[in-house]
């Protein structure tokens, strides 16, 4: 038999699986056909996007009454994406607590952790008795916490200076102060208030808590961050890398909300980049229009050459933009980067070159095709391959560096504007090759 709890929970599950493939209109059809509970667990359920999707079909009641529900940092989210009339008559309509409270984390910009922070947490002070701060901690449940996975102790300053879990705190004894309990403030983890939120998440990513504490300058206790808010961030900052090693802007919203000329600007300024990139290998194919016009067989091996090193750089470029966004590889690393690349670049191009060497020398019919100097055709193909996969590797791991270096975001080192760079000194490495083995020969 299935509880209504359970019901409620399959209902809105389904509703969630859909809702991604509706329409605006089909938003609002489904939305308001909700029964109010059903209405409500859905609306806790959705992005703060979608959240402020729903609020522009509803009348303002129903608004606040939605917006009471939410837990402080997430109202807070939704405020940041209504418009100024909506989020002015939002404000309006909170009590003058919660109002205030919403006004200090709106301060915040939206991408530090005192923007994503809850200022709402469990508080103690050392003078307490435990029995005095489960009675205490019963009543702050009262408020709308959103979370009790730890208790902070702080003082008349309201400066943090101990913490404990409630494990802690419910194995002691009822007359145990929390003073000999808790964790002292030198021993604690704690998030500044203006940290960005990527090195926020790097913070949790190290220590596995469920939720940690964010200080101003001076100590004092200003919220807390959760496990939750965490990994919002890891998915937005995973999101958005992709988006720019694909080699475009990062989209603010999710691709079927994003405005067609919204999305056309964020994709056509990489592409105009990368184009003017390309104009480069065909002034580089001009210069050597001598050399093709005397071997066309060269113009052949073309697409093969600067398509190796173009993959060997996107890999390279993805590996290492990845590693340094998990911290696994810091701007001190560059060099020990260097040195693995290189090797590893010259064993692929080693690979990749014997393969190409084979490719000519063994083909049906390569005299036909290549001429009697198909010997010297395949070890020019060879040796270029080897220095364009070397080069498109350290091209690719080097790049993300030298931006980090520069306080650039490194997945701005893309994999089509380390191939566009790849292509062209591509080029001069294989026609170089040639004139060095095919000179007075073929050339």
């Amino acid at each position: 038999m299935v509880s209504d709890a359970d019901g409620l929970d399959q209902r809105v599950d389904e509703l969630i699986e859909s809702w991604k493939a509706l329409s605006p209109k089909e938003y609002e059809e489904h939305f308001l056909a909700l029964d109010k509970i059903t209405a409500q667990e859905f609306f806790l359920c959705l992005s703060s996007t979608d959240q402020a999707h729903v609020f522009t079909f509803l009348p303002p009641k129903f608004r606040t009454s939605l917006a009471k529900l939410l837990p402080l940092d997430d109202l807070v989210d939704l405020l940041q994406e209504l418009s100024p009339e909506e989020k002015n008559e939002l404000i309006t309509s909170l009590d003058n607590w919660t109002k205030t409270e919403v006004n200090a984390l709106l301060a915040y910009k939206e991408d530090v952790a005192g923007g994503l922070m809850n200022s709402r947490y469990a508080r103690l002070r050392a003078d307490m008795t435990v029995e005095e701060a489960l009675k205490y901690l019963r009543a702050q449940t009262q408020a709308n916490l959103e979370t009790i996975y730890y208790a902070y102790v702080i003082d008349s300053n309201q400066i943090l200076v101990g913490a404990l879990t409630l494990r802690e705190l419910f194995t002691a004894k009822g007359n145990e102060s929390i003073n000999n309990i808790m964790t002292m403030r030198p021993n604690l983890i704690t998030i500044p208030e203006n940290i960005e939120q990527e090195e926020m998440a790097k913070i949790f990513a190290e220590t596995e808590h469920l939720a940690l504490p964010v200080v101003d300058d001076s100590g004092k206790m200003k919220g807390v961050i959760t496990i939750d808010d965490v990994v919002d961030v890891l998915e937005e900052e995973a999101t958005e890398d992709f988006q720019k090693i694909g080699g475009m802007e990062a989209l603010e919203e999710p691709y079927l909300k994003v405005h067609f000329f919204e999305m056309f600007k964020k994709r056509a300024g990489w592409l105009v980049v990368l184009f003017a990139g390309e104009t480069l290998t065909a002034s580089a194919m001009t210069h050597f229009e001598d050399q093709i016009a005397k071997a066309v067989l060269l113009a052949l091996f073309i697409p093969l050459i600067i398509s190796s090193g173009g993959n060997s750089g996107s890999q390279a470029s993805t590996l290492i933009v990845r590693a340094l966004a998990l911290d696994e590889v810091r701007l001190k690393d560059w060099w020990r980067v260097f040195v693995r690349e290189t090797f590893s670049g010259l064993l692929l191009g080693l690979f990749l070159g014997i393969i190409g060497i084979m490719r000519v020398f063994f083909w049906p019919n390569k005299e036909s095709l290549y001429g009697h100097h198909y010997g010297l055709v395949s070890l020019t193909v060879g040796v270029s391959l080897i220095g364009v996969v070397m080069l498109g590797t350290l091209t690719g791991s080097m790049l993300p560096f030298i931006l980090k270096r520069f306080k650039l975001d490194p997945a701005v080192a893309s994999a089509p504007f380390v191939a566009t760079i790849v292509d062209v000194t591509g080029l001069v490495i294989y026609f170089s090759a040639a004139k060095l083995f095919l000179s007075g020969i073929l050339l």
